[in-house]
């Protein structure tokens, strides 16, 4: 959606002076001279805010704050008044506008108001979104967040397989997340009516597996990290799961199970009932422009939970969050996004990285979004990319991908 800024001024010059400035900013300004001319163009949930001069000829600028507000209650709404009127400016803070500037007023400034008012605005829109969302049922948009594709094919996936009876494993990397996409999968599926359980690997024996399932039944359970089962308890899980009364599960892991069940370290029988429907979640050096949209979310849950104001991002701050590798993912992202919400430490980028490290970054994103686009068959993306078949299998092995992780 185009975040527009709409400029309200019956001073022809005054207003293509101001529009010229935000437009030199790169925000799109859309003109008008009068109280009849702007409203037209005020609807809810508009994308953007409003800077309006108080004294105009016929209804004034606090008219228009009023009938913004009536639209939507929480547009925000600066207003422009004469040098020195600090009555008027103070009355104006007090019937909700947003801020104030007095004219004339610098560039600077103005950019400075109107930047923080379109913050405010896109946080509300993106509440509101959110909310739709969860009145809608839309779990997976609502919990999995993020633009990429890879993001996107999480939700497909996600609600592909809550549509299904089947067990599910869902892989990725430590602290990216198992537990809150089982979480999706089960407030998407017909089990969302009952319980959902969620109990470690490695602190489960076969008495603690049988209170659980009693616990889940009609429901679902989750399996942090399934590898740490021990053998006898794999055998007791597999053998509940055939009762008609057992709950789906769930099971997350790190671990490669495929290669542990040929090695006789988990049960083959249990691995391959688990896999009977997977879900992989790719780290987030494999999706890097979800960072900043994740990033903001923890900031403002942080913020929430501390009862503080939400704090300016700068795009240095980003930038230097993207530029990072996040070997703990998104818990790793959770935990900075705190200590940056309580001002408690700068984020400090890695190590500038060099020529060669940045073209491999730049090398494995090209494959990660060529194997999404293709579903993981190889060869479909070894042609899409040109590449001889053995070059790019070796470039696979580089890069730690594997083509079934990107499958459906």
């Amino acid at each position: 959606m185009t975040t527009r800024v709409l400029l309200v001024d019956d001073d022809s010059a005054v207003r293509e002076a101001l529009g010229q400035t935000l437009e030199l900013a790169d925000l799109e300004a859309v003109l008008a001279g009068s109280y009849i001319e702007a409203k037209d163009h005020i609807v809810a949930d508009f994308p953007g805010v409003i800077v309006s001069d108080i004294r105009m000829p016929g209804k004034d600028g606090f008219a228009l704050l009023d009938y913004a507000h009536g639209v939507d209650p929480d547009l925000p709404v600066v207003l422009l008044t004469g040098e020195g009127d600090v009555p008027t400016a103070v009355r104006g803070m007090a019937s909700g506008a947003f801020d104030f500037l007095e004219k004339p007023c610098a560039p600077a400034d103005l950019l400075t108001v109107v930047e923080k008012a379109l913050k405010t605005r896109a946080l509300v829109l993106e509440n509101r979104s959110l909310k739709a969302q969860v009145e809608a049922g839309d779990a997976a948009a609502r919990l999995l967040r993020g633009t990429s594709a890879l993001s996107e094919k999480m939700r497909a996936d996600a609600r592909k397989v809550a549509r299904t009876m089947a067990d599910v494993l869902i892989t990725g990397e430590p602290g990216v997340g198992t537990a809150k996409m089982a979480e999706v999968v089960h407030l998407l599926s017909a089990q969302s009516r009952g319980p959902f359980i969620k109990i470690a690997g490695a602190s489960t024996d076969v008495a603690a597996l049988d209170a659980t399932l009693r616990e889940a039944e009609n429901g679902s359970l989750f399996i942090d990290e399934v590898a740490g089962l021990d053998a006898r308890t794999q055998f007791a899980l597999l053998e509940r799961l055939e009762r008609p009364d057992a709950p789906r599960v769930l099971a997350g892991t790190y671990q490669d199970l495929a290669a542990r069940a040929e090695t006789g370290q988990f049960n083959p029988d249990l691995y391959y009932r688990l896999d009977a429907a997977r879900i992989h979640i790719p780290p987030l050096r494999d999706r890097r422009e979800d960072i900043p949209t994740l990033f903001r979310h923890y900031v403002a849950i942080a913020c929430e939970q501390a009862a503080l104001p939400v704090p300016d991002i700068p795009q240095d701050v980003t930038q230097k969050l993207i530029a990072q590798d996040w070997p703990g993912n998104a818990r790793a992202l959770m935990n900075t996004a705190m200590r940056y919400a309580m001002g408690l430490g700068e984020i400090d980028a890695d190590d500038d990285p060099g020529l060669a490290e940045q073209v491999a970054q730049f090398e494995r994103s090209v494959i990660v979004e060529a194997l999404t686009r293709h579903n993981g068959n190889a060869t479909a993306t070894a042609e899409s990319l040109k590449l001889p078949r053995k070059t790019f299998y070796d470039k696979l092995a580089r890069h730690g991908l594997k083509p079934e992780e990107f499958r459906g």
